[in-house]
């Protein structure tokens, strides 16, 4: 496997993928270790998982720079990564003890009491676009509750990857615990057909499906985060501007590489030729170029040929159909795999980039009459991951969102997550949740006891 970088094209590094005996022999070790890992206090769990965070801070920028070589992701967007992945790490270690106390629902006679287990061995099949952020999403609240982990990254992240199990190898997680599996898709399927307890894997719908099918029959704990196709509606009375600016934000951010990243935006018609002018000029003043420098925001595409190949085939599509496009859309003359951030205006629902995922820096701009029109349009997708209003009147934004079956949902801002909050998917975005109280209950299994007095 190479590692390549995708702003020069260069080979970083080569390394072997895991044969089928490797990631074999990787889970009996993780099975054996989980076992010793479960008996930890889990005081002594959550000091190694504190030193990991320790260790997060003092590696930094070493950290980031090897994210922003091996995947494009922006200098200043790679440290972003890092330094929000401490409040989940905190949030985590200060919640899990009350996951795990006993629960005793009804005393007397006959106790009743709800006790919480680790499920074993769990599979991470990681994504690359935020690699610390999916990944500890999973890793550290299964680590805390008892876990091992077979911590599967991305290909297109596999040097973070092993910078991730250093970290935690060297806080003090066994390394029979914490367990890497190096190799591209066809390891990661070696993978979920092993007897292990659970999956969790980030990344397509596509993907997802498959691996729910070969893990159905076995009837494991599955947990898939999937794509989405998040809309934004900009109501009549916004602060233009503003809304341009926070939009083109969620739009672009990471080269439009996030799951939770606005794929589709509505305008009010009212508003709508000032808003998409004020959207082109934010567009057209991001920074494309060198990830490593300071002043980048566009970076390149983590992948090359299949990537940029959907990307232009949407704009293609878009363009046949009737919708202008007002700027970009097409691969950087320049080394890489740069592609101009593509803005479509006068879109429609005939059109691909309104209905499939994009993930990269495309986007198209469509007008609505009214806010019936709007939430018409904005519920006509397979997707459910976020959905976003902008607007001076909550009580009309949270009567808008409230009618669509997403996951998350936001009023004056978007692209964003929190720790505190569940984060899941509606039907193509994905089964179960990570994050919050929800998100370290994900990695236990209740047991009922029954406890009569003689």
């Amino acid at each position: 496997m190479r590692i390549i970088n995708p702003a020069t094209e260069d080979v970083i590094r080569e390394l072997e993928d895991d044969s089928p005996e490797i990631v074999a022999g990787k889970l009996k070790r993780a099975r054996a270790g989980q076992k010793a890992w479960a008996r930890t206090p889990l005081d002594e769990r959550s000091a190694r998982l504190r030193r990991f965070r320790e260790l997060v801070v003092e590696r930094t920028e070493q950290l980031a720079r090897t994210t922003t070589a091996e995947m494009g992701k922006p200098i200043s967007q790679s440290r972003n990564e890092l330094k929000a992945l401490l409040g989940r790490i905190d949030f985590f270690i200060e919640n899990v003890g009350r996951e795990l106390e006993d629960e005793v629902v009804q005393s007397g006679d006959t106790e009743e009491r709800i006790r919480h287990e680790p499920l074993g061995v769990v599979a991470n099949v990681s994504a690359w676009n935020y690699p610390y952020f999916v990944g500890a999403n999973v890793f550290v609240p299964a680590l805390l509750t008892g876990n091992a982990v077979l911590y599967k990254p991305s290909e297109y992240s596999t040097l973070t990857g092993l910078e991730i199990a250093r970290a935690l190898w060297d806080a003090g997680v066994p390394e029979d615990v914490f367990v890497p599996v190096v190799g591209a898709g066809a390891v990661g399927a070696q993978l979920v057909e092993l007897p292990i307890d659970a999956v969790f894997f980030t990344g397509s719908h596509a993907t997802g499906r498959r691996i729910a099918e070969r893990v159905a029959p076995r009837m494991i704990k599955l947990q898939l985060e999937l794509g989405g196709k998040d809309p934004l509606y900009v109501t009549e009375d916004v602060e233009i501007a503003a809304a341009a600016a926070a939009a083109a934000d969620g739009a672009f951010y990471n080269t439009g590489q996030s799951c939770c990243a606005v794929e589709r935006v509505y305008v009010h018609d009212a508003i709508y030729k000032p808003f998409v002018d004020q959207f082109v000029a934010v567009t057209k003043s991001f920074t494309l170029g060198d990830p490593s420098d300071e002043s980048t925001y566009i970076g390149p595409l983590a992948r090359r040929d299949a990537a940029l190949a959907v990307l232009e085939r949407q704009v293609a599509d878009a363009r046949k159909k009737g919708a202008s496009l007002l700027c970009g859309g097409r691969r950087a003359e320049r080394n890489g795999w740069f592609f101009e951030p593509a803005v479509l205006s006068d879109v429609t629902h005939e059109m691909a980039v309104m209905r499939e995922e994009s993930f990269g820096p495309v986007i198209g701009l469509m007008r609505v009459a009214n806010d019936d029109e709007a939430l018409a349009q904005m519920a006509d997708t397979e997707y459910g991951l976020t959905a976003a209003v902008y607007g001076r009147d909550r009580a009309r934004a949270e009567r808008l969102l409230g009618k669509l079956d997403v996951g998350t949902a936001y009023w004056n801002c978007c692209d964003r997550v929190s720790p505190r909050l569940p984060w899941t998917g509606r039907r193509h975005s994905g089964i179960g949740c990570t994050l919050s109280t929800y998100g370290i209950e994900a990695f236990l299994h209740p047991k009922a006891w029954h406890l009569r007095h003689t």
